[in-house]
């Protein structure tokens, strides 16, 4: 178990914990909650030998491994599985060890091979990658082609996959996709070690810990059970406790008067000096912690637009390439709630630009109300902000024509007070500059809302805060987020990004995360059942490493030649779709519309066939590749 015993750290100016203690059970999966700033990083840095402790200690046994996710993968030559794999030290360190070793030695480092599961690391391996969202493809891919945050999933990925005693992950959901989330929602739950949490999402916080674990004025509180069960205890106590303080102040005013009155009489005094000591041993009255959460302005439109209020008609929309998305026939109404599903890269952002203007369609047909208003908040807006100009600079760009004080009211009102709005971009936090933006781009009464992972920078509180502006805000709202619960909410209808399209979702965030669960482990690269791997005498083993070694190369050709066979029936499943949403085409020539979804039958035949054939040589070539490298 990890103990934290009377824990005390200052720095900075500031002491961040103070006698702070905690028990953690050795299996347990904790919470760790608290308002943005109060340390919960900082523990983390604590607990890795980091920071230098000013009083107190932590205690864990001496044979844990502790691992955190605290940077990206980096961009090296090295493939994405190998680098997930060598998160493994003893199995990497065992594998360069029986390639030299003689054989008496080559015995033991195989059967320690197969007591860890060796064999089975890779299918492991790739059923996290590909539930953290990367492709079969993606697997050999070198670490230097990836995006800064694809290596941190890569980095998550190895955390997860060396399953280390004590796993530390602070905000692991910042950089996946709701997709992502789900599917380590699920595998938190099944996590076999201790593992704490930093996290602002409720869902996680119920479904994935079975502890939480509350930093608060320098001091940790364990509740056992998830992030409701937790505010639930948490509010019970602190009403015993206001009901407690109230209860000593009523004695200490009660003797009080009695001493202030029989003080200097004679006949009392006695009894007042008892009164006196009285005062002195009663326990001083605990203050009730009034946190504040400032709340968002959404204002609603004034009055709203008659329905349809945007409609799409085989719609089409790319960046000069082959289209991102086509097939779009969608309509959206002054009142709906749009929840927005599919992995990154489906073209979800994408189709928040068209809606805002931000990019045209290539082919077929939008229609809009020329009255509506749209405001957009993405992720890109924060990294774009100037970290040397301040709130003040920035709305006084934005809005002109306000006076200095209109400026600052209003700033006031997005929860800058004076002293925030002089202070530099670079200064503030992700929540603040947050608020900020998401505040003034609604400012206009919008008719439609696009939110774009509003909640990555936010707390729990301002989550619920942006909840609550949300359901008062009388307009349309598309939702893309990784936050399941503020999916729940807020969207009354789900809409699902996937083969280059957009449609209604049948069904609800429930049926939706046992898609996504199912969908990960049918793609994830299936392997032959592991064997026990037996030593063999020195010259009988090189000869049949030699042999599978030649039974190698071919397999890897026929692995090649399947993987291209099915790009090309993509390809050419891509332009028969660009070709049947060619505007009017059903209208203008029947003929040709038939022979196209003749095409696109045969092609999505052939797609499953080369599928098929790619798995099976991919399983021959992995089978061999195993006994090579015994």
């Amino acid at each position: 178990m990890l103990q934290i015993n009377d824990l005390t750290f200052t720095a900075w100016g500031r002491t961040l914990l103070s006698h702070a203690q905690a028990t953690i059970p050795a299996t347990a999966k904790v919470g760790l909650v608290g308002r943005n700033g109060v340390g919960k990083t900082t523990l983390f840095r604590v607990i890795l030998g980091e920071l230098p402790i000013t009083e107190g200690n932590i205690g864990m046994p001496a044979r844990w491994r502790v691992a955190t996710v605290d940077q990206e993968a980096a961009a090296s030559p090295v493939g994405l599985l190998d680098t997930v794999l060598a998160a493994d030290e003893e199995r990497a360190r065992l594998l360069v060890e029986s390639e030299t070793a003689d054989p008496e030695h080559l015995g033991e480092i195989h059967a320690r091979l197969n007591q860890i599961g060796a064999s089975r690391a890779p299918a492991r391996a790739s059923e996290i990658l590909v539930g953290l969202g990367f492709s079969n493809g993606d697997l050999e891919r070198p670490m230097a082609e990836f995006s800064g945050g694809w290596r941190m999933r890569a980095a998550l990925a190895a955390a997860l996959f060396s399953e280390p005693d004590l796993l530390l992950l602070d905000v692991p959901t910042n950089y996946l996709d709701l997709e992502g989330a789900l599917w380590l929602e699920a595998k938190l739950k099944r996590y076999p070690n201790a593992a704490i949490i930093i996290s602002h999402d409720r869902e996680l916080l119920n479904t994935a810990v079975d502890h939480i674990l509350h930093l608060h004025d320098g001091k940790l509180d364990l509740y056992a059970g998830g992030y409701d069960a937790f505010e639930t205890e948490r509010a019970e106590r602190m009403r015993l406790q206001a009901a407690m303080n109230v209860k000593i102040e009523a004695q200490r005013a009660h003797m009080q008067a009695f001493v202030d009155r029989f003080r200097y009489k004679e006949s009392k005094a006695r009894q007042a000096q008892s009164r006196i000591k009285m005062l002195a041993k009663l326990p001083p009255t605990v203050p009730i912690e009034a946190e504040h959460t400032q709340g968002f302005n959404l204002p609603s439109p004034e009055r709203p637009l008659p329905p349809p209020m945007l409609r799409l008609e085989g719609a089409q929309v790319g960046y000069g390439g082959p289209p991102v998305l086509s097939r779009l026939n969608l309509r959206l109404n002054a009142d709906d709630r749009i929840g927005l599903l599919g992995v990154n890269g489906a073209g979800k952002s994408t189709f928040a630009k068209l809606l805002a203007e931000a990019l045209p369609l290539t082919a077929g047909a939008i229609h809009r109300s020329a009255k509506m208003r749209v405001a957009w908040f993405h992720q890109h807006q924060i990294e774009a902000l100037d970290p040397e100009e301040t709130p003040l600079d920035l709305i006084r760009r934005e809005l002109p024509e306000l006076t200095e004080a209109q400026r600052r009211s209003i700033l006031a009102r997005f929860g800058l007070p004076a002293a925030k709005a002089g202070t530099k971009h670079s200064a503030l936090s992700g929540g603040e500059r947050a608020r900020l933006l998401l505040n003034l781009v609604a400012r206009e009464q919008p008719h439609l809302l696009i939110l774009d992972e509003p909640t990555n920078h936010l707390d729990i509180d301002s989550r619920r805060a942006l909840l609550d502006a949300l359901n008062d805000y009388q307009g349309a709202v598309i939702l893309i987020t990784h936050d399941r619960s503020l999916m729940e909410l807020v969207a009354d209808t789900l809409w699902l990004t996937a083969d280059g399209t957009i449609k209604p979702f049948d069904g609800d965030m429930d049926d939706y995360a046992r898609h996504v669960l199912d969908r990960a482990r049918q793609n994830g690269v299936r392997v032959a059942p592991p064997k026990p791997v037996e030593a063999k005498p020195g010259k009988e083993a090189r000869k049949a490493a030699a042999e599978a070694r030649a039974a190698v190369a071919p397999l890897k050709r026929q692995v090649e030649a399947a993987e291209k066979e099915l790009e090309k029936q993509q390809d050419r499943l891509v332009k028969c779709d660009a070709a049947l949403a060619e505007p009017g085409l059903f209208q203008k020539n029947p003929q040709r519309a038939t022979e196209l979804g003749k095409l696109r039958a045969q092609t999505v035949n052939l797609i499953a066939k080369a599928e098929a054939e790619w798995l099976a040589a991919a399983e021959a070539y992995e089978r061999a590749q195993s006994l090579a490298d015994a």
